[in-house]
């Protein structure tokens, strides 16, 4: 495009200025090319004359109107200086907008005021979105370093510059609070809060006041951000460079030292600050060189707290040197910084140049060395001398005045940069973690290009470390660019840019700048001017370094920003920073250990162990010996911050960096001041325009295909619009409309123009629209003049129409009067009414026939379906009266098979043991009798010791037993005492329940006084109708609801809170006490365990519980402890009786006299009881079986054939149990045959035992016995085995026919055609069911072969039983996960057959325990089923189906309560048979307020879950979709919009549109629905999650300028109209919702409405009453015209606008609070259910449930 074209007349142009740099101008007559002269016009109208020549180039090309204000400055089309300083200035005065895209660099303009843009809301509102997607925020480059972070698994690097006071360290603060909210810590470490409490303690120490700002850092900081692998923080650690030390002794006028000064300062009549002797700042000459010590609104006390509580918080939990928490840094640290001064103050009045220590003593000399623990006399020497060492001899030399305060000075400088080290190094080790970071994401905070008119050795430092920024942000951006074309595969040409490498040289270099300061320093009389004639001498001919004409003491450097001058003075005596080693020395000796290891060398530090620190002993030499200097030492701060520096660069360059720059608008510090000069020398300095510069060498403006498509289709012609393939549109069109192919590119997927190339298409497509409006102009002025002509032409025509018709009517009209009217009538009235007729006849034909035919139809249809269905029905009876018969004939059957086998083969068994048995007894007992009675009768004597020794022992079982418990208890109180974690979370318990009570308490006050208050308005409302005040009573009561359900959630999160605190206990006790195995853990049950009543009996179970559910949810149950103590009583009572039992056995055992007798009869009395008890153990296991066996045939009693099976085993076992009777009885009377032989006959033991027959005897029967028993537990498994097979079978068959009767019953309730799929349905699962059914288990074995004298056929068959159990239980195992994975019971399914059937159930569980009068189990039901319900909620926390259903049957179980508690004001619309079912002997009253509030929880987590669901598909749907097609317009986008933080590969978030919000709005209004919740419940979710759309809408337009369009409006308008309309077709108009979206639809129709005159502003004024003032004005100056026609919205009317709603009483909020809850409110709805007619499902598995 040539200079013809562009320059021509009414072309706006840039023009250099002396007081704005650049002002606006317009082309009056156009320009050809080679003309010297350019004829302008400016602003206030005034002609010039603009001269073009080779030294004045043609003048800047402005943008269109549409690109100004844009929030990325590479948008637009003219990429030049004045128009990247324009559009910062329209943002930032007109828009009040502080953050504008520059490329890949955030601008961040100082508004110096606090703007409400960085709160918890917007933090939300950035998370998660691209970068190009919002408005510029700091918080958005945040976001994208920690997505990249996230994605690329990669480094990154935030890099803050600007002059002092543009806000870097804010930016940096804000910067690290997005981190610390959005990757808080995954534990209760509190990192994040600890990375954020560093910032105080650096401001303090770093921090002072400059003439140009009020907190300028006077030192770089980088702080890296550790992550894991969750990306949560876990650690930071700081980096600083080149602390500003020369602050610490000298100030320029009206600026301060550092803040902590001044903070001890204002601090110093606090107690702990007694010993340092601290007074006013002004009182000190350190502090006092600025002649100002405050700063306008800084409280120096304040900041002063501020910085102890961020020490506290960074040492509560580090090393044991950090551990000494904030005040003992504090003290440790401020006296080092109380010595700086105090030394100041003794010092300078000493110095004097005799060698001879000043006479007297000074105390603010011996103060200091008293704070610091060093010698008097030591310091005051060395203050005033100097020690010179030669290789032969050491002198001692006096100082001048000037030597010593430099000598001073240096000190106090090197004791301060000591102690800020060492509170950066203890800061880093509060933050330092040891678990593993994955990545870091780093903050620099770092000072800015600097030039003063005195300029010295800092400046230096700072513009050298900016000239290695910038070459690494050049270098940054010119690899995007090329990484960006070659993406798009477009010809890469190189682009020159300012290489700044020169410039470095001449600074770094060999024999640079610096290696000649070093070397200057070296010597040992080096001075300034004579390094300044050496750099003279070294690079005169150097492109950037010149002399200055007026002085041979300074250097000049042109730097890439600037040209400097640097002052020589001073800069040898910085780079050496040189302290006289003996003063360091004496300090190095302090009798503080602190004060020594301050001044440490690191290599000393780091070998010294920390058992010297309190045994080491100073030992000085006599005699001074020459020390060698260390190398360490010997390092120049030019050395050490090149180092550091070029550390600094190795990192950056191995991260992904992002930058921001920070402007400072004005130096007047004045809120909203923007200086052009200003600004453009930062920009100049910052690099932003060199960003422009590169950008603009290339191809900065890019277009996708689609988007250039839809903006410039109107320079298209009609047949190219019809092609689908938009990439040959666009070249074909572009091809026409510009001619130098250079001038553009294609891409892959973008079109890529040179600068301003943008800006003429803008012009032809302007032009279009002009040409277009004017022929449509005079083609709609051409069409309303015909329009008027053909209407006054129609109107004469019509009027001598009329006016001749009259005339002619006047003539006939006598004429028709006689014949013409009585043929007219008679005619007229004959052929009427026989039409009429005919008429009526037909019709009434017509509907008999019709009539006849449909009623003679529908009986034929009738007939035919009852013919039909009775067939059917034949057919359906026969088949399956012919199926059950054959089931049952089946099954009698096999069973008839089974029993009578069993029953001989039992038979058969029982005679032979029988047989075997008695043949056996009289073998064994022939010619023994004799014998055996003797034996028994000293069985019996020895009975009688045995006996007593189990007494004794028992008893003192018992008694240890009681001990034990008293000791547990004991420990179980003192722990409950003693432990400090335990006691402080039993308080916070207490605490808790006393704030729930006293809240519960003053709900019931608030609910009484409403009732009365609302008694009393009724009155009112009799005698005069106030309606008004019963709103004002509702309000506040929703108000104190609202209140009320806010401490609910309160107390339920710190409910969890003590839950989870809870858990931490418990794993610390872990590791001391393991729970048994036979206790179920606390975490498999729920949170209040309540124990059984048939349970409560065992003592150590009780107390085993105890200690496993902890002493904190034990003192919960009081009823544990109740029933321990009464155990407790019970056993000191059985151990009393026991105790008086053995007394009386004591007794009868001393009036035995023989011991022989004594000894026979314990031998006796051990074997007999050896017999008894396993007799009585045998007996036992019977009578335990048989009541087993007959409880399950109770259960099973429909199965005859069970009962008799049952009977012949009880046959069986009973005469088992009358052998083993007649044994006994033998064995009794064997006893009473021994007890009286030897009263009678006198016989001796000795002679009848003389052959050992009777230990053959004993011996025998112990054999029978335990064959006995053998045969009968054998027998006892056998029958039990057999007796839970067929128990199952009945169980699966019963299960079965239920199923079946149940599918029968549905399927016949159902049409023909729904008969066919449910039959198709059934056949397929039943096919799935035939194919997961497995080879049937092995058949039990049913008769146990018992050999007589074998005992291997015994172990044999126990082997062989094991065997077959453990198969069978592997088998049950399989089975019972399959069924579990195949009938897993969802919530739909039960919802489906009754809705809050469980409800219904639990309620008819309480009303049974109610029937019984059962309190505890009551109380047990209810806490079980409470805690039942929030385990299933915190499993099941984001499961919208499972929350819905447990609201709706928690609430349906509040209702029934209330519905059968007999209070007669919910018994009112109860039936009589539903009266009849009340509760009668308990008012749980206590308990409907637990599910009240259980309810309100409920009712919160499920308006979280649906939140948290919807929440991604709302900003899509409602402001990015298009619901109408091709209204929203495109404009030219910026770099941000194609940048890293859009997602190339796809994998990104969906588009959501609007039919999908509405679909999903519908799924939870039809959850809700099926699962019975109620209507009043679903409308007020239904309420509250239009309000989170409205919220989630309102605050994207308030954060986005590319919505706030008149297109944009439209399309949201229609979109709420389509969510009204869901509204009216779901019935909700009456659930308040709709109001809720008032805000968005007032913040749509201003997107609409004329904004230009006063009427307008007033009209919004009333329009916009549910937007506050803030958000109004936010919405007016984000509007953003997509077309030229548009108008912007002036910054008068914006004016007016708040001028207008100043007498708004808006809270000073821009956001809705998204997180904000409407008091919810459970209405009593009572059931009209009644509870007999409720069926309990089959499928359910509800099977132990019996109605009574």
């Amino acid at each position: 495009m040539s200079v013809n074209e562009l320059y021509t007349q009414r072309t706006r142009v840039w023009i250099a200025d002396s007081e704005d740099v650049w002002k606006p101008a317009e082309i009056t007559k156009d320009y050809k090319e080679g003309e010297p002269i350019l004829h302008l016009r400016q602003e206030d109208e005034t002609p010039l004359e603009y001269r073009i020549g080779p030294k004045d180039p043609l003048p800047f090309l402005r943008n269109p109107d549409i690109l100004v204000g844009e929030n990325d400055l590479t948008a637009l089309s003219y990429l030049h200086e004045p128009a990247v300083l324009h559009n910062l200035k329209v943002r930032f005065l007109e828009s009040n907008h502080i953050y504008t895209y520059c490329g890949i660099v955030l601008v961040a303009i100082n508004p110096y005021e606090q703007l409400a843009i960085y709160g918890e809301e917007v933090i939300n509102a950035y998370s998660g979105q691209n970068m190009g997607d919002m408005d510029p925020h700091i918080f958005a480059v945040a976001e994208e370093a920690y997505k990249q972070m996230a994605r690329d698994e990669r480094n990154q690097s935030i890099i803050v510059s600007g002059e002092s006071g543009a806000g870097k360290t804010v930016s940096a603060k804000y910067a690290m609070r997005f981190f610390a909210t959005v990757g808080g810590s995954a534990g209760n470490t509190n990192v994040e809060e600890k990375v954020l409490a560093s910032s105080p303690i650096m401001e303090a120490i770093g921090n002072a006041k400059t003439t140009r700002n009020d907190n300028s850092s006077r030192f770089g900081k980088y702080i890296q951000i550790g992550f894991d692998r969750q990306y949560h923080i876990i650690g930071a650690n700081m980096r600083t460079y080149l602390l500003e030390k020369s602050r610490v002794v000298f100030q320029a006028e009206d600026e301060r030292n550092y803040h902590i000064f001044y903070q001890l300062c204002a601090c110093a009549s606090l107690p702990e600050f007694k010993d340092l002797a601290l007074s006013s700042a002004e009182d000190f000459i350190y502090t006092s060189f600025g002649e100002n010590i405050f700063i306008e609104g800084v409280n120096d006390a304040v900041d002063f707290e501020k910085t102890k509580e961020a020490f506290t918080l960074l040492g509560a939990s580090t090393n044991p040197v950090v551990d000494r928490t904030s005040y003992p840094i504090d003290r440790e640290s401020n006296s080092c910084n109380q010595r700086t001064l105090t030394r100041h103050l003794t010092l300078n009045p000493h110095v004097r140049p005799s060698p001879s220590p000043p006479q007297g003593e000074d105390r603010h000399l011996k103060h200091f060395c008293r704070l610091l623990g060093v010698e008097l006399e030591q310091m005051e020497h060395w203050l005033c001398h100097r020690k010179l060492v030669t290789s032969s001899e050491t002198y001692v030399k006096n100082m001048s005045c000037k030597q010593a305060s430099n000598a001073r000075d240096a000190l106090a400088k090197h004791i301060y940069a000591h102690m800020f080290d060492w509170i950066v190094e203890h800061v880093n080790k509060a933050l330092h973690t040891t678990a593993k970071q994955r990545s870091f994401i780093g903050v620099l905070d770092i000072y800015g290009f600097e030039t003063f008119e005195i300029n010295s050795f800092e400046q230096f430092c700072i513009n050298y470390a900016n000239e290695k920024l910038q070459q690494q942000f050049n270098s940054h951006v010119f690899k995007l660019e090329q990484e960006e074309y070659m993406k798009e595969q477009i010809p890469w040409t190189l682009i020159d840019f300012y290489d700044n490498q020169p410039c470095i040289d001449l600074i770094e270099a060999k024999l640079g700048i610096l290696d000649l300061l070093d070397e200057e320093c070296r010597v040992p009389k080096g001075t300034d001017e004579n390094w300044c004639q050496k750099l003279y001498g070294k690079h005169s001919g150097s492109a950037h370094f010149q002399k200055p004409r007026m002085s041979n003491t300074s250097f000049i450097i042109i730097h890439f920003a600037d040209k400097v001058e640097y002052q020589c003075e001073g800069f040898l005596e910085k780079n050496r920073d040189t302290v006289y080693e003996e003063q360091i020395n004496i300090l190095k000796a302090s009798k503080f250990q602190m004060v020594a290891d301050l001044f440490l060398e690191k290599k000393e530090s780091s070998s010294s162990t920390p058992g010297s620190k309190t045994s080491r002993i100073n030992v000085r030499s006599a005699k001074t010996v020459p020390k060698t200097p260390n190398k360490e030492h010997r390092k120049t701060v030019g050395h050490q911050f090149r180092s550091s520096l070029q550390l600094l660069m190795e990192t950056l360059n191995a991260t992904t960096p992002h930058y921001v720059r920070c402007i400072k608008p004005n130096d007047e510090k004045m809120s909203f001041v923007f200086d052009s000069k200003r600004a453009v020398q930062q920009l100049r300095a910052c690099g932003v325009l060199e960003t422009i510069r590169i950008s603009a060498a290339g191809y900065p403006s890019r277009w996708t295909y689609q988007d250039f498509f839809n903006r410039y289709r109107v320079l298209m012609k009609r047949a190219d619009m019809t092609n689908s393939d938009k990439k040959l549109v666009c070249r074909n069109l572009l091809a026409t409309l510009i001619k130098d192919e250079d001038k553009f590119q294609f891409g892959k997927t973008k079109i890529f123009f040179r600068a301003g190339q943008v800006a003429y298409l803008e012009k032809l497509r302007a032009d279009k629209f002009r040409s277009a409006c004017i022929k449509i102009q005079k083609t709609v002025r051409g069409w309303l003049q015909r329009l008027r002509y053909r209407k006054i032409r129609r109107s004469a025509v019509l009027l001598q129409r009329y006016g001749r018709g009259y005339m002619a009517r006047r003539y006939a009209e006598q004429l028709r009067l006689t014949r013409a009217a009585v043929i007219c009538q008679k005619q007229c009235r004959m052929v009427r009414d026989r039409r009429a007729f005919l008429r009526v006849r037909r019709a009434v034909v017509t509907i008999q026939a019709y009539t006849r035919g449909m009623y003679t139809r529908r009986i034929f249809k009738e007939f035919l379906l009852h013919h039909k269905a009775m067939v059917i029905q034949k057919n359906v009876r026969g088949w399956l009266a012919r199926k059950k018969f054959r089931r049952a004939r089946d099954a009698a059957v096999t069973i008839q098979c089974a029993v009578r086998c069993m029953r001989a083969k039992r038979l058969t068994k029982q005679l032979k043991i029988d047989a075997r048995s008695a043949q056996h007894l009289k073998k064994l007992n022939s010619g023994m009798e004799n014998k055996i009675v003797q034996l028994q009768r000293k069985m019996d004597d020895q009975d009688l010791k045995t006996q007593n020794e189990q007494l004794l022992s028992h008893n003192n079982n018992l008694g240890s037993e009681v001990g034990k418990l008293q000791k547990e208890l004991q420990q179980v109180r003192l722990r409950h005492g003693d432990g400090n974690q335990l006691t402080s979370l039993q308080e916070e318990l207490a605490r808790l329940r006393a704030e729930l009570k006293e809240s519960h308490d003053l709900n019931q006050r608030q609910e009484a006084e409403h009732g009365s208050e609302k008694l009393v308005l009724t009155q009112v409302n009799q005698e005069s109708s106030a309606s008004q005040r019963e709103t004002d009573l509702q309000k506040d009561l929703d108000q104190e609801r609202l209140r009320y359900q806010n401490l609910l959630k309160e107390f339920s999160r710190m409910e969890q809170r003590f839950d989870n605190l809870e858990e931490e206990v418990a794993l610390t006790k872990r590791g001391h006490r393991r729970n048994p195995s036979n206790v179920s853990s606390l975490e498999s049950d729920s949170n209040y365990p309540s124990i059984s009543t048939s349970e409560v009996g065992d003592a150590e179970d009780a107390i085993q519980m105890v200690e496993d559910i902890g002493v904190e949810k034990a003192a919960m149950d009081i009823s544990i402890f109740m029933k321990l103590q009464k155990r407790v009583r019970e056993l000191e009572l059985e151990r009393k009786r026991l105790q008086a039992h053995i007394d009386k056995m004591e007794e009868l055992r001393r009036n035995l006299t023989s011991q022989d007798e004594v000894a026979d009869l314990a031998y006796n009395s051990l074997k007999r009881q050896e017999l008894e008890s396993e007799n009585k153990k045998l007996k036992n296991d019977l009578n335990e079986m048989r009541r087993t066996v007959s409880d399950r045939v109770s259960d099973d009693s429909s199965s005859n054939e069970l009962q008799e099976s049952y009977k012949l085993l009880l046959t069986q076992l009973k005469a088992a149990n009358e052998e083993l009777d007649m044994r006994k009885e033998e064995v009794l009377l064997l006893r009473t045959k021994i007890v009286s032989g030897p009263q009678q006959n006198g016989l001796d033991w000795a002679h009848l035992n003389e052959d050992g027959e009777l230990g053959l005897a004993y011996l025998g029967l112990k054999e029978v016995a335990r064959v006995l028993e053998a045969q009968v537990q054998s027998l006892s498994r056998q029958h039990k085995d057999e007796l839970e097979a067929l128990h199952t079978q009945i169980e699966v068959l019963r299960g079965d026919l239920e199923k079946k009767t149940e599918a029968l019953n549905h399927t016949m309730s159902l049409s023909p055609e729904a008969q066919v799929e449910y039959s198709v349905q059934q056949e397929i699962t039943r096919l799935t069911n035939d194919n997961l059914v497995r080879d049937p288990p092995p058949p039990l074995i049913g008769v146990v072969r018992v050999h007589d004298r074998r005992e291997g056929d015994l172990k044999e068959l126990v082997e062989k039983l094991e065997k077959n159990e453990r198969k069978l239980k592997k088998q049950l195992r399989i089975y019972m996960k399959k069924i579990q994975e195949l009938e897993e019971i969802r919530p739909s399914s039960v919802s489906a057959t009754v809705p809050c059937l469980p409800a219904y159930i639990l309620f008819m569980c309480i009303r049974h325990a109610d029937y019984v009068n059962d309190d505890e189990k009551v109380e047990s039901l209810l806490t079980s089923t409470i805690n039942a319900i929030k385990k299933v909620l915190k499993k099941n926390v984001n499961d919208f189906e499972m929350v819905s259903f447990w609201l709706a049957n928690t609430s349906r179980l509040l209702h029934c309560l209330k519905q059968y508690s007999g209070d007669e004001a919910f018994m009112t619309q109860n039936t009589g048979k539903q009266n009849e079912h009340c509760l009668k002997n308990f008012d749980l009253a206590e308990y409907r307020q637990v599910l009240s509030d259980l309810s309100i929880q409920i009712y919160q987590q499920l308006i979280k879950v649906a939140e948290g669901i919807m929440q991604p598909m709302i900003v899509s749907a409602m402001l990015e979709s298009e619901s109408i097609p091709s209204l929203s317009g495109v404009k030219p986008m910026g770099y941000r919009n194609r940048s890293s933080s859009m997602d190339h590969d796809g994998n990104g978030p969906s588009t959501y549109t609007l039919g999908a919000l509405i679909r999903q709005l519908g799924q939870f209004h039809s959850v809700m629905g099926e699962h019975g919740l109620d209507p009043e419940i679903v409308s007020q979710v239904v309420r509250q999650l239009f309000h989170c759309i409205n919220a989630f809408t309102l605050n994207n337009l308030l954060l986005r300028k590319d919505v706030c369009s008149w297109s944009t409006g439209m399309q949201l308008r229609y979109n709420i109209s389509q969510m009204e309309e869901w509204l009216r077709a779901n019935n909700l108009q009456q659930s308040k919702a709709a109001p809720t979206l008032e805000p968005i639809i007032q913040a749509a129709q201003l997107l609409q409405v004329k904004k230009k005159t006063s009427q307008d502003a007033e009209a919004i004024c009333a329009l916009c009453t549910a937007l506050t003032m803030q958000q109004i004005v936010k919405i007016l100056n984000l509007y953003t015209p997509l077309n030229e026609f548009e108008e912007r919205v002036t910054v008068s009317f914006i004016r007016n606008i708040q001028s207008n709603l100043q007498e708004r009483n808006d809270a000073p909020t821009l956001l809705v609070d998204t997180k904000h809850t409407f008091p919810v409110l459970f209405p009593y709805t009572p059931s009209a259910l009644s509870l007999e007619t409720l069926h309990i499902p089959a499928s359910l598995g509800l099977g132990f449930l019996v109605r009574v």
